[in-house]
Order: structure tokens, then sequence, then C-alpha cells
């Protein structure tokens, strides 16, 4: 089961690979995360039974990949991780499926506070289009997943602020707050 709690405001760093909870921690509960767009769900990847192809279909999900991400996998790992923690949003939502690994993605609440959402193998979660976010690994330093995507694949990062974007515009409608 997914966990997501209030964080730290940190930067870029060896701290960004800890699970930096408030004192005292602040949970926050899938209805939470629904709130503010994001979906949550627990597949079992190494049976796939049919909740994961309904899910698939339901959502118009119709090409995917695998990345395996490991400091042995990249030559430039230490930077590309710099990227992914940039935070930035897509026009398309975000779908991984963590296979194996872990790892963290970060987001904002309705009033700019981070989220750290921490995924593990069996997560499934959505970061919908035009919600700004970053991602890192955990202290493990790895992760496999599997990206999902409407179509071909676009995987463009809009560096924040994006506000302009008709995606940040239509996402901030769709929880209740004007762009």
């Amino acid at each position: 089961m997914v966990q997501a709690w209030y964080m730290e405001d940190i930067s870029d760093g060896e701290e960004k690979q800890l699970p930096n909870k408030l004192q005292p921690n602040q949970d926050v509960s899938l209805s939470e995360l629904d709130e503010i767009g994001v979906k949550y769900w627990e597949i079992d990847v190494d049976s796939y039974n049919g909740e994961f192809e309904s899910l698939k279909q339901k959502f118009g999900y119709t090409y995917d990949d695998t990345v395996d991400i490991h400091p042995s996998r990249f030559p430039n790992f230490d930077n590309m991780l710099k990227t992914f923690f940039t935070e930035h949003l897509h026009t398309d939502d975000e779908v991984r499926l963590v296979l194996n690994g872990s790892g963290y993605f970060d987001i904002r609440n309705k009033n700019d506070k981070w989220i750290r959402i921490y995924v593990e193998k069996k997560d499934l979660i959505v970061l919908p289009a035009g919600l700004y976010h970053r991602f890192t690994l955990d202290s493990k330093k790895y992760i496999k997943a599997m990206r999902l995507f409407k179509g071909v694949p676009i995987w463009t990062p809009h560096v924040r602020p994006s506000d302009d974007l008709e995606c940040r515009k239509q996402y901030l409608k769709s929880i209740g707050l004007e762009a």
C-alpha cells in the first residue's frame, strides 16, 4: 500500500533520498491524494490479474515500456536523477507501475506544500497532466517501473513555472482552483 506524508522543503542533495518527514509526521491519505487528482492502485505484478488490463483499457493506455534505474545502468546516473528531481509538469498523465525497487514522487497540494509519495513494488500511480512534481530514488538507488502512455509516448518535462500551459490551467480547474 502506498505511503504519503507532508515533507520538509529540501533541495537537490543526498538528503533527497531520505523520507524527510515533518516532525511530528503528518500522513496523507489516499482520499487526500485523490482530491488533487492523484490516483493509486495496488497491482499484483507477478500475475498481472485482469484488473490491470481493465485499468489500461478504461484509461486508454495503449503503449508501455520499462525503465530500470540503477547507478550501474546509467553512466550519467547523478545527472539523470538531478533532471528527475527538477520540479516540472507534463502535458499528459505520468503513469508508473513499480515492478521492483522503490522511490519517491514529490507533489504539491492545493496550498503548494510538498507531499512525498513512497512507491514500491505493486504500486500503480497516476499523476495528472498539469501537476507539478519531481522524482527521486530512495537510499536503495533502484527502481524498475513500467511507464504507460495513451498512444505515442510523449515525455517532455516543462519546468516550473509553466502556469501558462493549457494542461496546468485545466488541472487547477479540475481540483477547484482557478488558473
